[in-house]
C-alpha cells in the first residue's frame, strides 16, 4: 500500500489539470470525442500512470516485467492519448492529427501505431477477457508484473465480461486490477435504466472477486485502493470507481450528451478558461 502525502496529492493534482488540457486539445484538432469518459477516468490514469504501474518505460516500452494497462472501454482513449503524450511515449504533436486519415490516433486505441498500447480495444466488452489471459500467462512463466483495467460501466452489458469475470475467479487471477469507472451515464442515457447491474459489489462478489468501491476522484484514496490489491489472496480485484462523467468542465458535467462531444469553438474557450482557472488555483 503507498500512502501520499499533501504535496504530492498536490502534484497529481496538477498533473490530472495538464492531463485534462491535453484530452481538451485532441478533441479540438479533431472536432469531436468521447470527452466525457476520458474525464471521468482522468484521476485514474493518473494515479496509474504517476504512482502504481511498475517498470513502465517509454524509452524501452516492451519491457517483460512491465506492468500492463488496458482500457477496455476503448471509446475513452482520449485520456489514454493524453496521458502516454504526457509521459513521453509519443510527441504532442500527434495531438493535430487526432482522427484524420492515417492518424496514429484514432477513435479507438491501436496497438500496432502507438507505443504503450497494449491491446487494440474498442468494441466493448473485450478488455476483461484479454486481461484474464494476460494474468494466467503470467502466473505460468511467473512473471510479477501486474495487469490493470478500466471498464466503463456502459459496457457491462457485454456478455463477454461476465464469462471472464468467471474464470479469472477461477482461475484465481489475483494479478489482476480491474476499475469501472461508474459515471453511471452512457451514450443513451443513465447506465441504470438501459441495463440496471445495482447492486454491482454484489454481482461480482457473487464470481468470487473482492470488491472496494471509492470516490473515483479522490487521488488519494484511489492510490491507497489500487496498491492494497490483491486485496485477498487468490481473487481478482475489483475496484468500484464512482466518478462523474466530464468532471472538470462545468458545463458538460453529469450530461448524456458529453458522451460524443461535436466540438463547439465557444464551448471549448470556455472549457479552456476553466482549466487554466483550476492550473492557476493549483499553482500551475
Amino acid at each position: 500500500m503507498i500512502k501520499i502525502t499533501d504535496d504530492e496529492e498536490l502534484e497529481l493534482k496538477r498533473y490530472a489539470v495538464q492531463l485534462r488540457k491535453n484530452v481538451l486539445a485532441i478533441v479540438k484538432a479533431g472536432d469531436d470525442g468521447h470527452i466525457g469518459g476520458a474525464l471521468s477516468a482522468t484521476e485514474l490514469m493518473t494515479a496509474l500512470y504517476y504512482k502504481v504501474l511498475k517498470n513502465i518505460d517509454p524509452k524501452n516500452p516492451k519491457k517483460e516485467d512491465r506492468d500492463r494497462f488496458i482500457m477496455s472501454a476503448g471509446h475513452k482513449c482520449l485520456i489514454v492519448y493524453a496521458t502516454l503524450a504526457e509521459k513521453g511515449f509519443f510527441s504532442k504533436d500527434l495531438f493535430n492529427t487526432y482522427f484524420k486519415i492515417k492518424s496514429k490516433l484514432p477513435g479507438h486505441p491501436d496497438m500496432h501505431k502507438l507505443p504503450g498500447i497494449e491491446s487494440n480495444t474498442g468494441s466493448l466488452g473485450h478488455g476483461l477477457p484479454i486481461a484474464v489471459g494476460m494474468g494466467m500467462s503470467f502466473k505460468m512463466d511467473n512473471n510479477p508484473a501486474k495487469i490493470y483495467v478500466i471498464m466503463g460501466d456502459g459496457e457491462l452489458g457485454e456478455g463477454t465480461n461476465w464469462e471472464a469475470a468467471a474464470a479469472a475467479s477461477h482461475h484465481k487471477v489475483d494479478n489482476l486490477i480491474v476499475m469501472i469507472d461508474r459515471n453511471k451515464l452512457q451514450i443513451c442515457g443513465p447506465t441504470n435504466e438501459i441495463m440496471n447491474f445495482e447492486p454491482l459489489d454484489k454481482r461480482f462478489g457473487s464470481f468470487g472477486w473482492s470488491v472496494r468501491s471509492i470516490d473515483g476522484h479522490n487521488l488519494k484514496e484511489i492510490i491507497d485502493t489500487i496498491t492494497d490489491a490483491p486485496f485477498e489472496p487468490g481473487k481478482p480485484s475489483l475496484i468500484i470507481c464512482n466518478t462523474l462523467k466530464a468532471k472538470g468542465i462545468s458545463f458538460l458535467e453529469n450530461t448524456v450528451g458529453s458522451h460524443h462531444w461535436k466540438v463547439n469553438l465557444e464551448q471549448v474557450s470556455l472549457a479552456e478558461k476553466e482549466l487554466d482557472a483550476i492550473a492557476k488555483e493549483l499553482g500551475l
